[in-house]
């Protein structure tokens, strides 16, 4: 049985960014990202092994998002904290019990040489 996300668990906002894409004058698309909206989430820190495995290896951390069923959130979405940290959203999961929470598993985007 999988237990829902209480709102009350739900202690961040989150504001969401999408990849648009329109049409250019010479047949092309140019594409940016538009904010379409802010979420309240539970963000999972990684663990300390996860953090150190990451750092050698020059690359970004995976963080779990919980956030209520039905949030429109979708695979390639940015995810930005208010601390200015940014979460590419690698891919969304519903458990067994659609209406217990929605899951994204997001990429910590980290600009080099930042912590």
């Amino acid at each position: 049985m999988t237990l829902p996300v209480g709102a009350y668990e739900l202690r961040e906002t989150l504001t969401n960014w999408r990849r648009i894409s329109t049409p250019d004058p010479l047949g092309g698309t140019s594409s940016t990202l538009q904010q379409v909206g802010s979420v309240q989430a539970k963000v999972s820190q990684p663990t300390a092994a996860e953090q150190l495995e990451a750092q050698q290896a020059g690359s970004n951390l995976t963080m779990i998002v919980h956030m209520l069923p039905g949030t429109a959130v979708y695979r390639g979405d940015e995810l930005r904290r208010a601390n200015g940290d940014k979460l590419r959203v690698k891919y969304t999961i519903s458990p067994s019990d659609p209406s217990a929470y929605l899951r994204a598993d997001c990429e910590q985007i980290q600009a080099e040489g930042s912590q």
